[in-house]
């Protein structure tokens, strides 16, 4: 676990880089090997009784009781406090570095930000800790910038090193798949819509140099932060609070509409509001990818309840109404060509060399039992369409 390689670090002490490098480990630990063994459990258990599952929720109810899953839920929940746990330690130990990140002009870089007092927080951010982060993205509705604290340091503690050096990994690979499939695209705006602290904005900057890059959410402390930490790594990014059904561009403005970990923390009509919004910002030609775990119809069984236990016990309660829409369908209901979905697996961009990425991130989908699934040999899935029409 490197840590953190831009200057808006916290400074922390032995003890507590060590309390970071623990939490990191045992949820490495409880991701990898126990869960492993959790899956054999299932396996020999089923086959013991006789039965097969054809659906995630039926592997859910065939293991609830047993007592390896129990020890696997329990002890990932535990491991959930614990990163959060360790960050506001940290925090509440250097308050100078906090306060001066909320407080202090960032260096003028080219970026800007712009906030909204008049927008209103949706119910589903504003009553519940998602993923058990105390505070949510809004840090309890605090003016400064506490909660993109909170976030860029409970992250990097969460990912124990799989999402990239300043956890942009995900940011890379999108935007190196959009450079490399489209290569005609040529984008002069790029959108990141539900952008928290902008890690995964910041690379389409790095990777498109002379687009417009613009990072989106709703929560305005993540937005001060993500100015602040964009400013101080020299990339130009334009963040705004707006929110995902209202996107605020006019008609066809667009090239690159993305999200990251984003649809699955919405309620089903916020969805599909926003794939009708990113259709109508979109040029003809304009790309919209959405960085996401793959669709249960998409997976056997046992990956599908593996991927849906976040609904059922890391306060994400729409992951699995999410997952088990159908991707191509909220393209094609928003307006998308049938024929212009997409869906890909990748591996990580800042991981292998751009030879090994082109070759493996090709538009076909293999699903393979690490997609999704955080461990040191994840891929990643990605899903959209292109808007009918001549690119520019």
């Amino acid at each position: 676990m490197p840590g953190l390689q831009h200057s808006l670090t916290l400074n922390k002490n032995l003890d507590q880089r060590a309390r970071e490098r623990f939490t990191s480990s045992m949820r490495a630990w409880v991701l990898t090997d126990l869960a492993g063994q959790m899956q054999a459990d299932y396996e020999q258990a089923s086959t013991d009784a006789g039965e097969s599952h054809c659906s995630g929720e039926a592997v859910h109810q065939f293991l609830k009781n047993r007592g390896l899953f129990k020890w696997y839920s329990s002890l990932r929940c535990a491991t959930q406090e614990l990163v959060w746990q360790s960050v506001l330690r940290a925090i509440e130990s250097d308050p100078d570095s906090v306060e001066k990140i909320g407080t202090a002009a960032p260096p003028e870089q080219g970026g800007s930000l712009a906030l909204d007092d008049t927008i209103a927080l949706p119910d589903y951010i504003d009553t519940m800790d998602v993923h058990l982060m105390p505070g949510n993205y809004q840090g309890g509705h605090s003016d400064g910038a506490e909660a993109g604290v909170v976030y860029d340091n409970g992250l990097d503690v969460f990912s124990f090193g799989v999402m990239g050096e300043n956890l942009d990994d995900i940011g890379h690979s999108m935007a190196n798949f959009t450079r490399l499939k489209w290569p005609e695209l040529n984008p002069k705006l790029i959108v990141d819509v539900g952008c928290t602290i902008g890690h995964n904005t910041v690379p389409w900057k790095q990777t498109f140099p002379e687009a417009e890059v613009h990072g989106l959410d709703a929560a305005s402390p993540c937005l001060k932060y993500g100015h602040a930490r964009a400013e101080a790594m020299g990339v130009p990014i334009a963040f705004k609070q707006a929110l995902c059904d209202a996107l605020p561009y006019s008609d066809s403005s667009v090239d690159v509409v993305f999200s990251s970990m984003f649809l699955h923390e919405l309620p089903t009509p916020f969805i599909k509001a926003f794939f009708n919004e990113a259709y109508r910002v979109l040029k003809p030609g304009g790309v919209l990818i959405n960085m996401e775990l793959p669709p249960n119809d998409a997976l056997g069984a046992y990956a599908a309840f593996y991927l849906d236990w976040d609904c059922f016990y890391n306060n994400e309660p729409f992951y699995k109404d999410f997952r088990d829409l159908s991707y191509s369908g909220l393209c094609s209901d928003a307006g998308f060509a049938e024929q212009d979905f997409f869906q890909a697996t990748m591996p990580r961009f800042t991981y292998v060399s751009e030879a090994e990425f082109a070759r493996a991130s090709g538009a076909d989908a293999t699903f393979d039992a690490d997609t999704g699934r955080l461990s040191d040999t994840i891929t990643w899935y990605a899903f959209g369409a292109q808007k009918s029409g001549a690119s520019r």
